[in-house]
């Protein structure tokens, strides 16, 4: 048993393993890795107020991710996929902003590998994608993606899943639309919706039911702001959505548009 615990504990003090980083461009694909990107020339150390993930001030070792992005326009869009299936949907001109919100790819050092997320969990690398000055761009939780694996540039959402979409009627600043760009920013890197999406963490939010069709709306916004206050199990995963970073106003164009796909049902 002592041999057993000896082995354990040896483990557990090893440093984290150096990984592979994939950027996929239209026009440009290159696998980084992590020494390449600690030696990087733009690397430098970054300091993060209010750490997302780990709720405290957090400092890294971080290459500007603009700067691994040569050629991409303000008008495309990636995804930011996580080793856990998460899925972000980024679009491109907030990552390429040199000024107010800047967006970092932070680096774990095998040799000085970042704390646990939490008891049992592990740590926010290889790579995380964090700010500087998030709120000068209301840069929302689900745009700063951890244990994150590749870039990938694609087509926008609307283009790749047509069954997100909302009634193509409507006009382009009509508030469902509004509500989609938010679905967009806020919900789809962990769910998918009337099976459209790439995320694999969360349940669908229209089929078979929609979230709006067996929560009212005071307890639906309630959840969305702090899903442990109604639902409780170790394993959740989903944030809490503080008017900070959802104000109500966006909250209500959010939940808009879920009632709206609710009569847009299409089985996967």
């Amino acid at each position: 048993m002592k041999t057993i615990l000896a082995f354990l504990t040896l483990l557990l003090a090893l440093p984290a393993s150096a990984a592979p980083l994939t950027i996929e461009l239209d026009h440009a694909s290159k696998t980084w890795q992590t020494a390449d990107l600690l030696a990087h020339p733009d690397a430098q150390t970054v300091q993060v107020v209010d750490d997302v993930s780990y709720k405290r001030n957090m400092t890294y070792r971080a290459v500007p991710l603009a700067a691994l992005l040569p050629g991409l326009k303000a008008e495309n869009h990636l995804q930011a996929v996580a080793l856990d299936g998460f899925a972000a949907e980024l679009s491109a001109a907030p990552l390429l902003e040199k000024n107010g919100a800047r967006a970092w790819l932070a680096v774990e050092d095998p040799a000085h590998p970042w704390p646990a997320l939490a008891p049992g969990k592990p740590s926010a690398g290889p790579f995380y994608l964090v700010w500087t000055h998030p709120q000068a761009g209301h840069i929302s939780p689900e745009q700063w993606p951890f244990q994150v694996s590749a870039f990938k540039q694609l087509q926008t959402v609307a283009e790749r899943f047509p069954a997100l979409v909302p009634d193509p009627k409507l006009a382009a600043n009509d508030p469902v639309n509004l509500g989609f760009a938010l679905f967009q920013k806020n919900c789809l890197a962990c769910h998918r919706l009337n099976g459209a999406g790439d995320a694999q963490v969360g349940p669908d939010l229209n089929v078979p039911y929609s979230p709006t069709e067996y929560f009212g709306d005071d307890f639906l916004k309630r959840y969305i702001r702090d899903p442990q206050s109604l639902r409780h199990w170790p394993q959740a995963k989903m944030p809490a959505f503080s008017a900070s970073v959802l104000p109500d106003s966006e909250l209500e164009l959010l939940v808009g548009y879920l009632k709206h796909m609710a009569g847009r049902k299409q089985q996967p």
